[in-house]
């Protein structure tokens, strides 16, 4: 199917409501927090009540998978109700799910997450790519086919992973770096094609990172991609964490928050100003 792509669609988006995305991410303690039960029907409350308070203040959503499939088969399909929700709504709709693997397997989980009539299939897909970029080839081809996005694990704050995002294979190049720059020949092919601002093969890149871009030589503008900044708010980085982290690049970042905001509810009203609120600052800080 014909579409405009994932990268000019959430370009246009960001332009239109600013550099934010929201964490569906319902929590156990959140749950509790908001007064719901840790069942479906509570899964379906928080993330719907989430959906409807952030729509039409920032761009994007981004549900995280793993809070739906623990409540087994219901859980997913509450996952699939908010996909469909999110498209309903005029939201972008970030699956945070990042599957990886090689072969039949990844063809069939580009085909759950990226193909038209799949109801998992929102705009874009979070990916690992730790079994070699070229195990992504099922999902690229079916992102680009179907005009959806994928954002591939790059430089994530989690403590583990400079164990093998920093390190350096036979020719010297960091992981993280080969990573960014199988990336950034995609989008470059993409943009020659469409003209769009942005490719639609983003990174992940933790918002708590620190320097380790500027370390391991990783030029995070030369992606030509959007950049899922994750640990927005919450999680500690502020104005001077995102100019330390993305510099040049602060343009292409879609930060991302999710406890931030989402301690602000049960109460829609308070949860749409808390969205409201994270989202100018995200764009304050990346002025």
């Amino acid at each position: 199917m014909s579409r405009e792509t994932f990268g000019a669609r959430l370009a246009a988006a960001m332009d239109a409501l600013g550099p934010l995305c929201v964490g569906v991410d319902p929590h156990p303690s959140l749950l509790a927090a908001w007064g719901l039960p840790d069942d479906t029907a509570g899964l379906r409350s928080f993330a719907l009540t989430t959906l409807e308070a952030v729509a039409g203040v920032v761009p994007a959503v981004k549900p995280q998978a793993a809070f739906f499939e623990r409540h087994g088969s219901r859980g997913v399909a509450v996952l699939e109700e908010v996909v469909a929700a999110g498209r309903d709504l005029g939201l972008l709709v970030v699956v945070d799910a990042k599957r990886g693997d090689i072969g039949s397997t990844m063809a069939a989980y580009a085909d759950a997450y990226l193909r038209d009539g799949s109801p998992l299939a929102g705009d874009a897909l979070t990916v690992s790519p730790y079994l070699g970029f070229g195990s992504l080839g099922p999902a690229v081809a079916a992102a680009e086919e179907s005009g959806r996005g994928l954002f591939v694990l790059a430089l994530t704050s989690n403590p583990e992973g400079a164990s093998v995002q920093h390190a350096r294979s036979d020719d010297g190049m960091p992981v993280a770096v080969g990573m960014a720059h199988a990336a950034a020949a995609l989008n470059a092919a993409e943009r020659a094609r469409s003209g769009a601002r942005l490719g639609s093969v983003g990174l992940v890149v933790g918002a708590t990172v620190g320097d380790a871009a500027a370390r391991l030589g990783l030029d995070l503008a030369a992606v030509g991609g959007p950049l899922l900044a994750p640990g927005v708010g919450a999680q500690g980085a502020g104005p001077a964490e995102l100019a330390r982290v993305f510099g040049d690049a602060r343009g292409a970042v879609l930060a991302s928050s999710s406890r931030g905001v989402l301690a602000a509810g049960p109460d829609p009203v308070a949860l749409r100003g808390a969205a409201a609120r994270a989202r100018d600052e995200a764009a304050a800080a990346l002025r």
